[in-house]
């Protein structure tokens, strides 16, 4: 177990480890306070050895852990890989590749939902992860040997984790399955998110096109505001606040200051004239171009659809063990019920083989569901039965 603090030391420890074909990878950061994560602490391991790179380390250069994670020769393997390889991104400008990540090939092989590293850590290996330094502040210094060790177990309980599941997905044939979901996490556009596509990690509901022109232009200042001054998104404003605006679109100070959401005195701050110049913004934007707003489904009909397709992807998942959230979300069952020919990932690849086929059967009455000694179970209808 190395703790490398030096460029020298981490140059040769990454030669070392590109001689490998996998390798674990695992980061230590804090976000409560920045928009972008502070790096503290990067592990990693081998088939033969482990080690920790402080990241904060005075002076060290860390070009040689990155070009590692550009090597397309090392396998990188993760755990819920999307933060580690969006600090990657933001400090190198690449994307690790190839990659694998535990928490995507659990859900295909039926270990539940965004299972957890250390439930998944005692499930396959039956040893249960110290998580006493989990919460710990990993940019105070000097760091203390239990952090060192706790850091060092995450990468080594990780190579047990991968060789287990890689096998299992071998065996079922479904090592397919997670390169897909590899390549969205592999792709620039999943991390590159622009200033101007903020308003859409939105929950906030917009039901006319003015509305949405005023929250496309507010969530886009929040974000650039938040960017420069590096601190996080609700620092700026909360999204309710956002909402706030959007629907009464405030076009003078004097309106703004009615707004309840909004922090006393944030009229006569800077930023307040800045949020009136964006409402001013969107109210000033071709109507007719902004994206379709989605309509509230009200049909009964279409309701029915979407619940029968919920016990179908239920049964599917079960039968299947593989994790129903991997093979579809509620949006998809939305719009398999609204349009066959839904730009969903239900209905492509894999998925569209093991649920897809099948949903657009029962929407139109090729297949039904029926109860049998307790069970729910599919039962194929004859044209002669539908009609």
């Amino acid at each position: 177990m190395d703790l490398i603090s030096t460029s020298e030391q981490l140059a040769d420890a990454c030669a070392r480890l590109a001689r490998h074909p996998v390798i674990t990878v695992d980061t230590e950061f804090l976000r409560e306070t920045t928009f972008y994560p502070l790096l503290c602490v990067v592990q990693m391991a081998s088939a033969e050895e482990a080690l920790v790179i402080d990241a904060l380390a005075d002076g060290i250069d860390l070009k040689p852990f990155f070009d590692l994670m550009a090597n397309e020769q090392v396998l990188k393997v993760f755990h819920a890989a999307r933060q580690d390889i969006e600090i990657v991104w933001h400090r190198a400008g690449i994307v690790p590749h190839p990659i694998f990540d535990t928490q995507v090939a659990a859900m295909v092989l039926g270990y539940g939902d965004s299972i957890a590293y250390d439930q998944l850590v005692e499930r396959i290996t039956g040893h249960r992860p110290d998580k006493t330094h989990r919460f710990t502040d990993w940019s105070r210094r000097p760091l203390t040997e239990e952090q060192v060790h706790y850091a060092v177990s995450d990468v080594t309980h990780l190579r047990d984790v991968f060789a287990a599941l890689d096998a299992d997905l071998k065996k079922r044939g479904r090592s397919d399955w997670v390169s897909e979901e590899m390549e969205v996490l592999s792709s620039p556009s999943t991390y590159d998110v622009h200033p101007e596509r903020a308003w859409e990690r939105l929950k906030t509901r917009v039901r006319k096109p003015k509305e949405l022109a005023v929250l496309m232009e507010i969530a886009a200042w929040r974000e650039q505001e938040a960017q420069s001054r590096d601190v996080p998104r609700s620092r700026v404003l909360k999204d309710d606040a956002l909402g706030d605006i959007a629907t009464h679109a405030p076009t003078s100070l004097e309106r703004l200051a009615t707004l309840r959401s909004l922090p006393k005195g944030f009229d006569r701050s800077k930023w307040g004239t800045e949020i009136v110049a964006a409402v001013q913004r969107g109210l000033a934007r071709d109507m007719a171009a902004l994206p379709k707003i989605d309509k509230p489904r009200n049909n009964s009909n279409g309701t029915a659809i979407v619940e029968l397709l919920k016990v179908l992807l239920r049964m599917t998942s079960e039968r299947h063990a593989v994790a129903a959230k991997v093979i579809a979300t509620v949006d998809d069952l939305e719009q398999i019920a609204a349009d066959d020919n839904a730009d969903v990932g239900a209905l492509r690849g894999w998925r569209r083989e093991l649920f897809g086929e099948a949903a657009l059967a029962l929407k139109h009455g090729r297949l039904s569901l029926a109860i049998e000694r307790g069970k729910v179970i599919q039962v194929e209808r004859s044209a002669a039965a539908r009609s």
